[in-house]
Formats: C-alpha cells, sequence, structure tokens
C-alpha cells in the first residue's frame, strides 16, 4: 500500500489529475482504486437521456488495445511543459444514419460540413463531429456534455435519426495536445502534436473565434473520429446482432422437440422481415466496415491515422465476427423461409379439402332426391319389367 500512495502521490503532483488509477499502470497500482476503462460501452436509455445513466458494466476492450495500453505509460507518468491535460474523447452513436436534410438544420451555428461528418468547431469546452452514419465524436468534452449535446442537437428534431436505435453506443479513448510530439495514437492515448502537410484533401479553415483545439491537427481530429464513429456503428450493429440472434436461439430446440417453430405464421414474416432489414443495412448502408474510405487512398498520412485506430480497435476482426453471425442468420432465414413456405402449403391443403367437402355437401343437398330415385328406383324399374304378363 506504501508503494500505491507514492504512486499516486506522484502522478498527482505530475498531471495534476484527480484520478489516478489507470488500467495501463502497474498492478500493485491500478488495483488501489476502481479502474476507469479506457474503452468502454455503455447502453443508455434514449427517454433518460438527460438524466444521469445507472450504473452498466463496461464492454471488455479489444486485446489488441489491452496489450497496447502500457505503450502509453511514458506519455502519461513523464509530463512536460508543452503537454497539455490527458483529455476524453467520446463517440455516441444514438441511429443507424442521419437524415442530412434534417440534420444541416438542427447543428448549431458555425457547423461546417467536412467530407462524411458536419464539425462543430467551438460547444461548451470541446469540439464534436457528427457522422452520417449516427454517431457523434465528442473532443475533449465529458460524458454528461456528450450525453447534452445529443438530448439538445440531435433528438431536438424529429427525423434526424434514421432508425434509432433503442440504446446507445458509447465508447471512450482519452487525448493530450503537445506541439513537440509527433501526432500518432500510443497505445490507447491519441498524441495531437506535429504532423505532415495535407496536399490532396482540403479541409476548411477554423472561424476566428474557435480556440478550443488548434487548427494544424484538424486533419488527424477527421481521421481519427471518422475511425472512432466507424468503431461505435459496428459496436450499435454487433448488439443488434445479437439481440436478433438471442431472439431465435430456441428455435434450432424447438424444432428439434417438437417439430414445430414454435412461432405463429405472423411471427415468422415478422423475423424474416427483421432479418432481411439487418443485412440489408449491412449490405448498403453508409459504413463499409472492411474497406478504407476513399478520401484516404491520396493521403497515407490521414490512412495511417485511420488504420491505427481501426486496428487497436479491432474494426476488421470484429467485422468478420458479425459476417460469420450473419452467415448463421442467412441459413437461418432460409429456414424460416422453408418453415413458412411449409405451412402455407398445409394450410393450402386445408383449404382445398375443405372446399371440397363443401362441394361435396352442395352437390348432396342439389341432387339428392334425383340421386336417390337414380338408385333406389332403378331396382323396382326392374322387377316390375321381370314381372310375367298375367
Amino acid at each position: 500500500m506504501n508503494i500505491a500512495r507514492l504512486a499516486r502521490s506522484a502522478l498527482r503532483a505530475n498531471h495534476g489529475l484527480s484520478k489516478v488509477s489507470r488500467p495501463c499502470l502497474p498492478t500493485h497500482v491500478a488495483n488501489s482504486r476502481p479502474q476507469k476503462l479506457p474503452i468502454r460501452a455503455i447502453a443508455l436509455t434514449s427517454q433518460k437521456l438527460a438524466q444521469s445513466p445507472p450504473p452498466a458494466s463496461p464492454k471488455s476492450k479489444p486485446q489488441t488495445l489491452r496489450r497496447a495500453a502500457q505503450a502509453s505509460l511514458p506519455i502519461r507518468s513523464n509530463p512536460t511543459p508543452t503537454r497539455g491535460t490527458i483529455r476524453p474523447v467520446l463517440t455516441l452513436a444514438t441511429a443507424e444514419s442521419y437524415n442530412p436534410h434534417f440534420l444541416e438544420g438542427t447543428l448549431p451555428p458555425g457547423s461546417q460540413r467536412v467530407h462524411a461528418a458536419w464539425w462543430i468547431p467551438n460547444w461548451r469546452s470541446g469540439e464534436v463531429w457528427v457522422f452520417d452514419s449516427g454517431s457523434c465524436v465528442f473532443w475533449g468534452l465529458s460524458e454528461a456534455e456528450a450525453r447534452m449535446f445529443v438530448a439538445e442537437v440531435i433528438m431536438r428534431v424529429k427525423g434526424v435519426e434514421v432508425d434509432k436505435l433503442k440504446t446507445l453506443e458509447l465508447e471512450e479513448l482519452e487525448f493530450v495536445t503537445d506541439p513537440k510530439e509527433t501526432t500518432r495514437l500510443q497505445g490507447d492515448l491519441i498524441i495531437l502534436g506535429q504532423m505532415p502537410p495535407i496536399s490532396e484533401v482540403e479541409f476548411p479553415s477554423p472561424p476566428p473565434s474557435s480556440n478550443v483545439m488548434s487548427p494544424e491537427t484538424l486533419p488527424a481530429r477527421y481521421a481519427f473520429s471518422h475511425s472512432l464513429a466507424r468503431s461505435s456503428a459496428l459496436a450499435a450493429l454487433e448488439t443488434s446482432l445479437d439481440s436478433y440472434l438471442h431472439s431465435v436461439s430456441r428455435l434450432p430446440s424447438t424444432l428439434g422437440t417438437t417439430g414445430k417453430p414454435g412461432l405463429g405464421r405472423k411471427e415468422l414474416r415478422m423475423k424474416l422481415g427483421q432479418l432481411m432489414r439487418f443485412r440489408q443495412g449491412v449490405n448498403l448502408g453508409r459504413e463499409t466496415f472492411g474497406d478504407t474510405p476513399d478520401l484516404y487512398w491520396t493521403e497515407p498520412v490521414l490512412e495511417g491515422y485511420f488504420d491505427s485506430v481501426s486496428e487497436a480497435l479491432e474494426i476488421k476482426a470484429r467485422a468478420d465476427s458479425v459476417n460469420a453471425k450473419i452467415t448463421y442468420a442467412a441459413e437461418l432465414q432460409g429456414l424460416l423461409r422453408e418453415l413458412l413456405a411449409e405451412s402455407s402449403g398445409h394450410r393450402m391443403e386445408l383449404i382445398i379439402i375443405a372446399l371440397i367437402a363443401v362441394e361435396v355437401v352442395i352437390a348432396i343437398i342439389r341432387d339428392g332426391p334425383e340421386l336417390w330415385h337414380m338408385v333406389a328406383g332403378a331396382p323396382e324399374a326392374n322387377g316390375e319389367k321381370n314381372d310375367p304378363v298375367q
């Protein structure tokens, strides 16, 4: 415990931070206080967005980032006069996409369009990037301020959110500014510093009143934000897919024990429609998780920033896992179609049998006397014909 107290005192003096325990610190220090994971995903109920969220268990961070977290320890534990305070960068996914026509009208004054996102240079104590894919990235803002932005800006106008998520996905990294360092992702910490000039891709100039973030690192912040937004959108996709697979998880066992799906025709059609809509969102959505956006093909520097976060957050591996689950869901979709077709065929057979029975009854009612006369009268006629003439 003496070592833990000494470590806490040293880090408070060096950083001026109120919280010491970080997942990248040694075990004997990190265990002295509850950990705050650098990447977490918290389900926030939309109806209680403006209120304090209830405690939620964070998702386990990607293994690559866990292994690389200690790489940021030299930056965290060795402050310099030019280095700023370590601050959060949050990503919040609220919908599958945003309607650009409604979105432009609800954003604060001074917002600028930057390629696939809207850039708000000044909002409270930081800046905000709003991506068309349904995610917002907040630099230098707290979780409460991020939620307030969503409540006051995104949710203020109906129609902005297309296919609103039932639960909101929140992820967090951290960043620090240092003009003497090179802009990069080191471990689990984004460092904003010097970067090569960008020649092929144009970025807007910040307004004169913008003094929150350095204009020199604007392209880097966009690339980092784009990758973070993609990770958040993928997290929402993973949650939706897991929820769907859980809803049909009993179908195989029910078929194996009873021979029936355990779902009505309407429920089967609804499940089929949900899966078709889900696959449409994966294949035709705004984000294709396995490809690098065209913007970065002509700018290797920005592509490096984008790929570094993508690799740290294991976006490709997670996308492959989603595709494997989609393959299983596609097989399940075929099974649902067969069950629906079999149910329809069985129902059609019953209808045909019922129609034949009705036709027989009608024929008996309509032609019954004549048929009876034909059947019963024939022997009498034959008997009269065979009688000898007296």
